[in-house]
């Protein structure tokens, strides 16, 4: 078993956490203004979501991968260039991060729950992002594949769970130090550009 691989993996994923994003904006703004609960729901219901994901990634990779070697290539490919797509992205946006021009309705943490977890099964663009990123960092030559993308999503859900619920118990603070720091948001726009280049990388060096 391969610990680097597994370490990096958690780096990619906290910074990919940090930097503003429509989940971990949604979770600042519900914690603005409704709470720090409000925002914890929130957060519990995205990081639900990835259960899916996971599932649907693990057992359609696995089987790609274990039939046929050029194939898992292009997937290796594609994914590597769908990373430098987000990234192209990130570079043409505006670095400035807003936090006043979405209304945030009051809801309760049940609702709130459950539109996390809608929020994130019913984008597409997550089980994208998750063909794209997980099969750079398998990490173990005695584990299935199967085996070992439901670890990484379990280590990917545990990371985000962790930097998100910050960003809901801190985000007073956050929010205070965003307005207050303007190149903030140009930091946070950059660290996206580098981890998503990285990653593309990485996963396109990486070996079965």
């Amino acid at each position: 078993m391969n610990y680097e691989i597994l370490i990096s993996f958690v780096v990619a994923t906290a910074a990919m956490a940090i930097a503003p994003g429509p989940d971990n904006i949604y979770v600042l703004m519900q914690s603005i203004t409704n709470g720090r609960k409000y925002g914890l729901a929130t957060v519990v219901g995205l990081i639900s979501g990835c259960i899916i994901h996971t599932s649907l990634v693990a057992f359609g990779i696995s089987a790609i991968i274990k039939a046929n070697e050029t194939l898992y290539f292009i997937i290796k490919l594609l994914g590597a260039l769908y990373l430098l797509y987000l990234a192209y992205n990130v570079y043409k946006s505006d670095s400035k991060v807003n936090l006043t021009s979405e209304t945030v309705p009051k809801k309760g943490l049940w609702q709130l729950f459950k539109q996390g977890v809608i929020m994130n099964v019913l984008n597409p663009k997550v089980s994208i992002f998750f063909l794209a990123f997980f099969p750079g960092f398998l990490f173990s030559d005695t584990l299935s594949t199967v085996t070992q993308f439901f670890v990484l999503g379990l280590v990917f859900m545990g990371t985000s769970f962790i930097i998100f619920s910050c960003i809901a118990i801190l985000a007073g603070y956050i929010s205070d130090y965003i307005k207050s720091h303007a190149g903030v948001g140009r930091i946070l726009k950059w660290l996206q550009i580098v981890v998503f280049v990285g990653i593309a990388i990485f996963i396109f060096l990486s070996e079965k």
